[in-house]
């Protein structure tokens, strides 16, 4: 596929306990790398899509190693922006059963939280650029953050580049003196695809499905034909909205679907159930990465778009670390029905 894509945001070094302990149980972290639109791209990398991610990092061996752990997996990094003193990183503890993870924060004063509008120089990153992805967690981070992505959303809109967001509402990361609903909507305003869940949209938008239940385990797909068309009256240059459908049965044992709204048409996926699952971190980004590679690639087919994104996704499920670590053969053959899982020789 010739067709290019960027995603901006934060990548950051994260620290999990091994197996399912809890934090004052452990004495060592697994050290990977991950951050959203980081993920995506390794995603659509592994599909064979040109992909470039843009962030800043310090110019030291942990911004450096970052850099290369992207590299490991075809990701472009020649629009890195280098400055500031420090590597975001998040400590990750996997739940059980009826235990939620948990996931602690430390990236105040990261090297892209201190990003300011003017650092990169978007009209050269999008230079044969056909779709730009950015998520709600990059506002979240700073003032500064908010106003590089704003200004890249603009930038990506004057030169015709298709712009998808994933809402991702963190609560945790609003700390710098505004709430996300003040800020997301002036930057959905310039989005052309979004993704996101129910409480993405009302805490970003203030946007709020009729009659949905998550806690019993099963999703009706159908309940969020109202918030997308809300959010497509709302937004008038939003051309598809993409909803997440995870019925949490428990810690390891998920439902999982999806819905994508056209603005006429409401396409459901199938359902999955993944009953064993290993890390579900980055899970809704292994969803966007599929689902940019299924709308560029079958782009007459939303159907078939929304099918690869909630297969690939699935997969994700079953792999250790934020990254999804998927071929477009797997995707393809668990699509097709076979979720034997029987060794491939």
């Amino acid at each position: 596929m010739n067709k290019k894509v960027v995603t901006f945001g934060e990548i950051m070094l994260r620290l999990a306990t091994p197996g399912y302990l809890r934090f004052a149980q452990t004495d060592t972290f697994t050290a990977t790398y991950g951050g959203g639109e980081a993920n995506v791209a390794v995603s659509l990398a592994n599909y064979g899509v040109d992909v470039e991610f843009v962030t800043r990092l310090p110019k030291n061996d942990i911004g450096e190693a970052a850099r290369m752990d992207l590299r490991k997996y075809g990701v472009g990094t020649d629009n890195i922006v280098w400055g500031g003193d420090r590597v975001g990183i998040y400590f990750l503890e996997t739940g059980a059963v009826s235990r939620a993870s948990k996931v602690v924060y430390d990236r105040a004063h990261s090297a892209i939280a201190e990003i300011k509008p003017g650092m990169v120089d978007w009209k050269k990153v999008f230079e044969g650029v056909e779709w730009f992805h950015w998520t709600g967690i990059t506002p979240a981070i700073s003032q500064g953050a908010a106003d590089a992505c704003l200004e890249a959303i603009q930038v990506a809109n004057e030169m015709g580049v298709t712009v998808s967001c994933d809402l991702n509402y963190r609560k945790n990361l609003w700390k710098y003196g505004k709430a996300c609903g003040e800020v997301m909507p002036a930057l959905v305003a310039g989005t052309d695809v979004v993704l996101g869940n129910e409480e993405d949209a009302a805490m970003a938008l203030d946007i709020h499905p009729d009659g949905v239940d998550v806690t019993g385990g099963h999703v009706e797909g159908a309940a969020y034909e109202s918030v997308s068309k809300k959010i497509m009256t709302k937004f008038p240059r939003v051309k598809k909205v993409i909803t997440t459908l995870r019925g949490s049965i428990n810690a390891n044992h998920n439902s999982w679907a999806g819905v994508l709204f056209d603005g006429k048409k409401l396409y459901e996926s199938p359902q999955y159930q993944i009953t064993h699952i290993v890390d579900r971190v980055g899970g809704g980004d292994s969803f966007m990465g599929g689902l940019i590679y299924g709308l560029l690639t079958y782009t007459e087919d939303d159907q078939k778009a929304l099918n690869f994104a909630v297969a690939a996704s699935c997969l994700k499920h079953t792999i250790y670390g934020d990254y999804n670590r998927v071929t477009v053969a797997e995707v393809e053959k668990l699509m097709g029905g076979d979720a034997s899982g029987r060794v491939s020789r």
